[in-house]
């Protein structure tokens, strides 16, 4: 396994017990056992190869697809978005998100696609597994999550080696037909389009009161550089535990926690990127490399890429979206599947590391010792 992945998760998730002690400490018991549970279940994926969830990917996206379905018909809201249908309840503990699952189920579909029937002329095939998935939570409505899964998709067409020209042309040509039918979906949920206008619109609020970015900029200036802990005095707001996470995260340990926030996604990236980058030099690259690439890539953009949007929300760049913060914000439904993305990006780092030429698999300290013994023998 990765020490740097180990490092950043367990930062991440203690940074996230801080922020939700500090806005909620009557939830910090029981976020604390779902984080031990899901650090947990990181470990176990880990202990998986990459041809399981290459051979699963079927199944299970099909599997999620029934839950974006099946949400649709039976799923509730919240108390602050009721007409919205993003969660099944089954009662008591046993409700979550299908929309963080089908993420999984994208990823894992694409790769299996990919690696088994290779990247020449599959751009159609691809492109109705991304909108299909992506159309169920649009109609949730859920425009900040189906956004994102769109997003995934493309990364994933990307990292499986379709031409970039390719998917240019299949963007534009997407975006023309989706006008008319995004103009219908704003008429019929007006409350986004109201959202985004407000956004806009926050210099004239400000004037009147802080609203909820204002809060959260406000926490995270009062957190000064090291922060006032997690018993300071502070003024309560709306979702200071799930997507303003951040702020109270900032006010609790200052500038140096939010830096180290960003630090761990940045340990994320560099570790996936690093596992694709050694993928490639494997000769012949067989259906399962090809397949783990492309698992650690989708892995680390559903993580990293949700993160981005999170805190640009949180600096005021984008309107609320109610995206969580991976790995930080209360929530089990979040907190689950980015632990399984990571174990994910485990399991395709140590596949990748087997394979590689015994060279190339050696630690690179190991080589240069064995290079300086070498010349000293010799002298």
């Amino acid at each position: 396994m990765s020490v740097q992945l180990i490092i950043a998760q367990v930062l991440l998730m203690a940074l996230g017990l801080l922020g939700v002690a500090t806005a909620r400490p009557d939830l910090i018991v029981e976020h604390g056992w779902k984080t031990a549970l899901a650090l947990g279940i990181t470990f176990a994926v880990a202990r998986l190869r990459p041809r399981t969830f290459l051979k699963l990917g079927p199944l299970f996206w099909t599997f999620t697809l029934l839950l974006l379905a099946l949400v649709l018909v039976i799923g509730v809201g919240t108390a602050e978005s009721s007409a919205t249908k993003r969660w099944l309840d089954f009662g008591g503990p046993f409700r979550f998100q299908p929309s963080e699952l089908a993420k999984l189920g994208l990823i894992m579909m694409l790769a299996s696609f990919f690696s088994r029937r290779g990247v020449q002329n599959k751009l159609l095939s691809a492109t109705v597994m991304i909108l299909l998935t992506t159309a169920l939570v649009f109609a949730e409505p859920d425009l900040g999550s189906s956004v994102l899964m769109f997003g995934l998709g493309i990364i994933l067409m990307y990292a499986a080696g379709v031409r970039i020209s390719n998917i240019t042309g299949f963007l534009f040509a997407l975006g023309l037909m989706a006008l008319p039918v995004f103009s219908v979906y704003l008429e019929k949920h007006p409350y986004i389009l109201a959202r985004w206008q407000g956004h806009q619109s926050r210099d004239e609020e400000r004037a009147i009161g802080l609203d909820q970015i204002g809060f959260a900029h406000r926490d995270l200036t009062w957190g000064g550089w090291w922060g006032q802990g997690p018993d300071g005095r502070r003024y309560e707001y709306f979702a200071a535990h799930t997507d303003m996470v951040v702020a109270s995260v900032g006010f609790t340990t200052g500038l140096l926690g939010v830096i180290t926030l960003l630090f761990c996604y940045w340990l994320i990236v560099s570790v996936a990127l690093q596992t694709s980058q050694l993928a490639a030099r494997i000769r012949p690259m067989t259906p399962e490399i090809h397949g783990a690439s492309i698992l650690v890539t989708g892995a680390m953009f559903m993580i990293v890429g949700q993160a981005m949007v999170n805190l640009a929300v949180a600096a005021g760049v984008f309107p609320v979206t109610g995206v969580p913060l991976p790995l930080v914000s209360f929530g089990f439904s979040s907190m689950l599947t980015m632990s399984v993305a990571l174990g994910i990006i485990h399991s395709a780092l140590r596949e990748v590391r087997r394979n590689l030429p015994e060279t190339e698999a050696r630690p690179a300290e190991a080589r240069v010792a064995e290079s300086e013994g070498v010349g000293l023998s010799a002298d």
